[in-house]
């Protein structure tokens, strides 16, 4: 097996931006692009309620929770102070303008871990 999957070009990551790479299994991973054509991916899920981090802002090193404007790093997964928690962080290698990610991390790296199912209280029926 390869060591490095690729995934897209650079250029196909909008600048500020993401692009979402499906799993086979676990949850999607967001592929990242700042201002300085830095590439980073994390778990496609925010710490804190489970946010679409792809669907955040970069800004930096950094990209805001689309929900609740957490900020969390890019290179670490690590939530800004005075917020706390950690999504995983995936290795990315870029090579010629090609983004490779760690096949082994794609295929087993955080898969367990799910979103947060939101929606109104289910009631139970009276007897």
């Amino acid at each position: 097996m390869n060591e490095w999957t690729p995934i897209c070009r650079i250029d196909d990551i909008p600048v500020l931006g993401s692009r979402r790479v499906a799993r086979p299994q676990g949850l999607d991973v967001a592929v990242f692009r700042n201002d300085q054509n830095g590439v980073f991916a994390l778990l496609d899920r925010c710490p804190h309620k489970g946010g679409p981090l792809s669907q955040g802002i970069v800004f930096g090193t950094s990209v805001a929770c689309p929900l609740h404007n957490w900020t969390i790093g890019l290179c670490t997964g690590q939530a800004a102070a005075p917020d706390e928690g950690c999504t995983p962080r995936f290795e990315v290698k870029c090579t010629d303008g090609q983004v490779f990610l760690k096949t082994a991390e794609l295929t087993g790296h955080a898969t367990d871990l799910t979103r947060p199912v939101a929606g109104p209280a289910r009631r139970t029926a009276c007897a």
